[in-house]
């Protein structure tokens, strides 16, 4: 992965970030400065009991809508459901939360749970995924089947070998990948296999179009940058919110459907965009996105 030989070719605040990203917390701490500048300042985006500020879109359906009650809490974790469904009939789902971010850290836990509904696609056992820099939820027409993204792919594993997991996947999208761009549509991560129930930790440096960063269990897997508008794999949308060759730079996150039943806990979110003047009150030192309109003094 040639994480820190990397880290050596980044701005002051992106390599920073790397550094957050890769250290144990005092460390981190100690990296950029410390003091209340230090202080991570994460956002939980799920509160455990219901889908505020959560919007649904199941293709076939318009967005906000869900007939099927695919998406809904259950134990606590945003649950992934087909009990409703009888055929799943390639009724692809994501449920969107609701603001855009750009330059962020994400981090969640998630576990299939036992088989996969009735008619689902043989590739879509044991997989689903956060969509990174998504397109909103309203300007998805109701044919369409997968939100124009970055997909940070989710799989587990089936007992037939290995199947890692936190790969790429570019619906609608291109990234360049080992210093050069590619097409190619999903890319597998050097992750472990995960076979069984198990929770899972998955974590995602984003760098707005730059870079790209996915681990799994506090450990890089896989790393890309240069994401732009491009590609297949996006079906029944409307070309005009997708300009070709134009960097992909923020978005929406998204958490995925495709037929196997799955849970969600722990989604949190770092803002790495705010005010980096430190003469204010809401300074923080980790930030490595300027947004001045947020200094508050």
């Amino acid at each position: 992965m040639r994480f820190r030989k990397t880290l050596r070719h980044l701005p002051g605040r992106v390599a920073a970030a790397w550094l957050m990203l890769a250290a144990p917390p005092s460390f981190a701490a100690e990296a950029v400065g410390g003091a209340a500048a230090d202080i991570e300042d994460w956002s939980s985006l799920f509160n455990g009991k219901d889908l505020d500020g959560w919007t649904v879109k199941i293709r076939g359906a318009e967005a906000g809508a869900d007939p099927w009650d695919t998406f809904r809490v259950e134990d606590g974790a945003l649950t992934v459901a087909y009990d409703r469904y009888g055929e799943f009939g390639d009724r692809f789902g994501h449920i969107f939360y609701r603001e855009p971010f750009s330059h962020y850290r994400l981090r969640l836990e998630y576990r299939f749970l036992g088989d996969p509904a009735p008619g689902t696609q043989s590739w879509a056992y044991r997989n689903s995924g956060a969509m990174l820099h998504s397109q909103a939820p309203e300007t998805m027409p109701a044919a369409q089947n997968f939100p124009i993204s970055i997909e940070f792919q989710f799989l587990g594993g089936l007992g037939e070998g290995p199947r890692p997991t936190g790969n790429l996947c570019t619906p609608g999208t291109n990234v360049i990948y080992r210093g050069a761009f590619t097409e190619e549509h999903c890319i597998s991560s050097s992750s472990p296999t995960f076979d069984g129930d198990q929770w899972v930790r998955a974590e995602a440096l984003v760098l707005g179009s730059d870079r790209v960063v996915h681990l799994i269990n506090g450990e890089p897997v896989i790393e890309y940058g240069g994401v732009t508008y491009g590609g297949g794999a996006v079906a029944g949308h409307d070309p005009g919110v997708a300009p070709d060759g134009q960097p992909l730079a923020s978005g929406y996150i998204s958490l995925q459907s495709e037929g196997h039943t799955i849970q969600f806990r722990h989604i949190e979110l770092l803002n790495l965009a705010g005010c980096t003047d430190p003469e204010a009150a809401n300074y923080r030192a980790y930030y490595v996105e300027s947004d001045p309109d947020s200094c508050r003094y």
